[in-house]
């Protein structure tokens, strides 16, 4: 009995420990690193090297503890090559204290407060012909339609990002990273 009882429970470790590799996995990798539906938003983004910049600037507009918090949220996420698309100097600006309202308004018209899967947005863009407005929570509103196979979203300004991964499942939400910053209407 002893032995059956050893067995049993080795077997039980062992299915757990796959079940949750599988659980892991079921998100894709960003900027090399793991996604883990269990974890928050911002304890996933710290991870990505494709997002240390709008890790710091989440940090410099004083946003962990809301993106930390329960949600839902949608964000969605550029990574570092669109911060480096903008202005020479137009990131070390907006990191500077003095300029957080404006940090704030350009990282929150990347968030909505809604938990938006991609198959969500796709039926959302279908349903509305083809062109969805996404208002956001700093007042921004997007334009979600389909490119193709891939979800764009185009800001007030007529800037265009292209949904480059989607679904990255959080426990407080879902992160879509994108190759653009997206701006509030200048």
């Amino acid at each position: 009995m002893r032995k059956f009882t050893s067995a049993f429970l080795s077997g039980a470790v062992a299915a757990a420990a796959i079940a949750g590799a599988a659980y892991a996995m079921e998100n894709p990798m960003v900027g090399g690193a793991a996604m883990y539906a269990d974890k928050n938003i911002v304890e996933n983004a710290v991870n990505s090297a494709d997002h240390t910049t709008l890790v710091a600037a989440v940090k410099a507009a004083g946003l962990v503890e809301t993106l930390q918090g329960p949600g839902p949220f949608t964000v969605f996420a550029p990574v570092n090559a669109a911060f480096d698309e903008l202005p020479a100097g137009t990131v070390d600006t907006l990191l500077k204290p003095e300029n957080k309202d404006q940090l704030t308004k350009i990282l929150t018209c990347h968030v909505v407060a809604a938990d938006a899967m991609s198959d969500a947005i796709q039926g959302m863009i279908a349903d509305d012909g083809g062109n969805h407005p996404v208002p956001t929570v700093g007042g921004c509103t997007l334009q979600a339609k389909m490119d193709g196979d891939n979800i764009t979203l185009t800001d007030e300004n007529g800037n265009v990002a292209t949904v480059t991964i989607a679904d990255v499942d959080q426990s407080n939400g879902v992160i879509h990273v994108i190759d653009k910053v997206l701006l509030p209407k200048a």
